[in-house]
This record gives C-alpha cells, structure tokens and sequence, in this order.
C-alpha cells in the first residue's frame, strides 16, 4: 500500500508509447506503478499494428527499389520477384526486437504488468478482467488512460469479408493483389499507397478532399501528388463512396459521382476510433467524443482531475513522438509537479516513399495571417551527398521573416526528411535572436551531407533578398 492507502501510486491502462512513458516517468521518481494491457504482449497499437510494423515494411520496400535501380543489382532484384508476405519477415523480426526490449524496461523498473481488460469502477479503482479469466480489483492514486485508438469501420463495410481490409489488418495479408483501392488519402492511405506502388501493385487512391494532406504546405502536397502519380497510383480527388460491393473475385466500389472501380482488395484508411470504450468512463463522468476521444486540459486531466488521459485517445496530433511527451506531462502532473509540459511543437512525419516532415507554419498560414515571409530552397539534386547516394529527388523549404530573418516554418520532402527536420527544429526553437536562418550561413556543416542542404537553402532565400532590395 501507498502511504494513502492505494495498492499503486499511478495506474497505467495501456502500454503504447504514452503508457510506457507515464509508467518510466512514475517509477523512476519513486512510484510504484501498475500497467494493464490487454493484448499479451507490450507495445501496443504502435508496436504490433502501426508506426513500427507499417515503417518496417517500407523500409524492405526502400531497399528493393535502391537494389532494382542499381544497374549493378538491377538483373538480380526486381519488385515483381516479392510478394507481400515475402517482406513482412523482417517486420515480424523488428516487432519482436521491441516487444522484448520493453518487456525488459518493464521488468528492469519493477513494474506489474497486468494482461486483460480494465474498467474503471470509480476514480480511484480499476475493475481488471484478466487473461485467465480471473478477476481483480486494484487502486491507485492516479489513473492514466492511454489505450491508443483502431481504425474507424462505417457500418455498412463488411470488414470480415477476406478482400476488405483497414489498416491494422492489412498486416495479414498472404497475398499481393495486381490492384488495390485505397480509400482515404490521408496520412496512413498515403503511406500505404507507397508501399503497393513499390511492389509494382496498381494502387488507386481515393481522396475526398481537393488536395493530398491538405494540412501540408501547398509544394510539398504537389510534390507528393506528383511522385505517387510517378510510381503508378491513381490519385481521384474529391471522391466518396457510396458502396462497397465485395464477391469472391474482388471488390466493386461505388462513388457518388457515379464512378464504378475495380480491384483485387481494398484497404480502408478513413479515420480512426479512439480506444474508449466498455471502459466505464461514462458512469464517471467522462463522456468521449463520437470518435471515442477524450477531453484533456492544459496537465492531460479528463473531468476527473486524477484521471489523466494521454497519446491517440485524445486525438491529435496522433503521433507516437507526441504520446511519449504526453505520457510524461501527465506523470509530472499526477505527482503534483506544478508546470508540465503540453506538447504542441511536434515536428509531423509522413512516411511516404520519398519520405515528408514539418515544423513551423506553411506559406498558406503566414499568407492568411499577413504574415511578410521569404522562402529559401534547396533541391536535393544539387547537393554532393544526394548525387553520390542517388537520392537526388527531394528539397528542403525555408519560411523566413525578410527582416528578422526569424524561422517561420521548415518543410522537407525528400529521404532522410524525417531526420533533416529536427536540425532545423532545434534552431527554430532557439531564444532570442538565435532562431534565424543566419545560424546556417555561420555553421560549417560536414561536406557532404544531406544536413548541408540547410546552408543552400538559407543562402538561396537570402540571395533572394538581396536581388529583390
């Protein structure tokens, strides 16, 4: 027992990137934490469906596309030589690498693990089911929710016939169709899309809205609509379905605008859920929303002020990369820690072949705020490093203040982006009169290398400057 009389000082429900990190921050500050799950191994969504399976695979495709473009290797590899399923060994290898390296964290920190489902009773009890089919019922000081989210299924899809798909299933495929439907263009249907059109799979992409990831900078949506039409994918814009028809030879998906397409399989990637529900929330007091999202202030805490909710299940930004902040604002806030951090400076990362990443504001945003900026450029097919590893498709955006030369935004398309961004991140957040662009200009980057390409596009945007004034 606590010294309030609770069997733990903070109670877990979920161990996904939030929960883990909740449970590390409780337990090495002297708490004594529980962590329930109700899949039977640790990591959750993020680990066994989402950021680590879905980037494995890429990563497989990544490597056969730069062997099949060799003209060294070109006779010996070929997409069309691999299937699917061929590609999902080493991602079933990557997933077991981390499953047993947070079990460690989990067993090297002292602490329980609990496999079943939770259900709150009241604010400070947690009703367990567990695995076994054994019952429990533990306490605890604090609670935090973080049970992730799943795919969002409209319930006129028949999601159990075996050629529909949505994106955690996807990942037991054991075939590769000649075509796929992809509905919904957003940051999982894109990424998938790359995925197929690098198997050589005829992907046809349906978006309803005008623009791929419309959220992104104008350039870089084209660019990414410009290199998926590349590889092969049919992009249809401002598109909705109106039936899914599925037989034993295909799916028939109907649109609106009276459109008929055909193909091998479909994967649904329209939304998710948040992971709320058979929880008991509502009996407290906690109502999610009607995607199962929770409510949180500034310190992660639902209606009930102990109650802390964190990661997918609150919504955006969705990342993995937020959700390991947020599970560690909400275990400062939870041991009484006066200012926590609420994470909103998230770099975003899309995992598209080539690959997309941001931070800042984009030139529609300083645009509709009157805001005066400049853009600096650098495409990567100027640069040493992207000639000599043949990574030549790509650039990197700089939005600055033309006076101040303060950094308003940074945009990256092209390999390595999801790395490139945080260089520009960290002097982006400098304070002061440290977060210009002139810190590039004074920097010696090593030569060559991808991060040099901060030096081009600061001296491009202000060569600009100087050729405007």
């Amino acid at each position: 027992m606590s010294d309030r009389g609770y069997d733990f000082t903070m109670i877990v429900i979920g161990s996904g990137p939030a929960g883990e990190s909740a449970a590390m921050n409780a337990v090495k500050r002297g708490k004594r934490c529980a962590v329930i799950e109700m899949q039977p191994k640790v990591g959750g969504n993020c680990t066994h469906k989402g950021t680590i399976p879905s980037k494995a695979l890429r990563q497989s495709i990544k490597q056969l596309l730069r062997f099949s473009n060799n003209p060294l290797l070109s006779d010996y590899v070929h997409p069309r030589s691999y299937s699917f399923p061929n590609l999902k060994g080493e991602m079933k290898k990557v997933i077991q690498r981390q499953v047993d390296m947070r079990s460690r964290f989990y067993s090297r920190n002292g602490i329980q693990r609990m496999t079943g489902h939770a259900r709150l009773v009241d604010e400070h009890s947690v009703f367990v089911t567990l695995s076994d089919g054994s019952e429990d019922v533990i306490t605890g000081e604090s609670i935090v929710i973080a049970t992730g989210s799943r795919p969002y299924h409209p319930h006129d899809i028949d999601f159990n016939h075996p050629r529909i798909y949505d994106s955690d299933s996807i990942l037991d495929m054991e075939h590769t169709p000649r075509k796929l439907l992809i509905y919904g263009a957003g940051v999982i249907g894109c990424e998938y899309a790359s995925i197929f059109s690098g198997l050589r799979v005829k992907v046809d992409l349906i978006n309803s809205r005008d623009y791929l990831l419309e959220f992104l900078d104008d350039e870089i949506s084209d660019a990414l609509s410009y290199h998926l039409r590349d590889t092969g994918v049919m992009v249809r814009h401002r598109e909705e379905y109106s039936e899914v028809i599925a037989d034993d030879k295909g799916i028939t998906l109907k649109l609106k605008s009276g459109k008929k397409l055909r193909a091998d399989a479909m994967l649904w990637c329209n939304g998710r859920m948040g992971n709320s529900d058979n929880m008991g929330l509502e009996a407290l007091g906690i109502e999610p929303d009607h995607r199962g999202q929770l409510k949180v202030n500034n310190r992660y805490q639902t209606a009930i002020k102990n109650i802390y909710a964190v990661g997918d299940v609150v919504g955006w930004p969705s990342l993995a990369s937020a959700a390991y902040n947020q599970g560690r604002s909400a275990a400062a806030a939870a041991r009484g820690k006066e200012s926590n951090q609420f994470v909103e400076d998230v770099a975003t990362g899309i995992y598209t072949i080539p690959e997309i990443s941001s931070v800042g504001r984009t030139e529609q945003e300083l645009t509709a705020a009157k805001v005066p900026y400049e853009i600096g450029r650098a495409f990567f097919k100027d640069t040493a490093r992207g000639q000599i590893s043949g990574n030549m498709v790509g650039v990197l955006k700089l939005l600055f203040h033309p006076e101040t030369h303060q950094i308003l935004g940074i945009h990256c398309f092209g390999a390595e982006a999801t790395e490139i961004i945080h260089i520009g991140q960290a002097i982006m957040n400098q304070p002061g009169e440290n977060n210009t662009i002139d810190y590039f200009i004074r920097t010696a980057f090593n030569y060559p290398t991808m991060a040099e390409a901060y030096r081009i596009a600061a001296l491009n945007g202000l060569n600009r400057l100087y050729e405007d004034g």
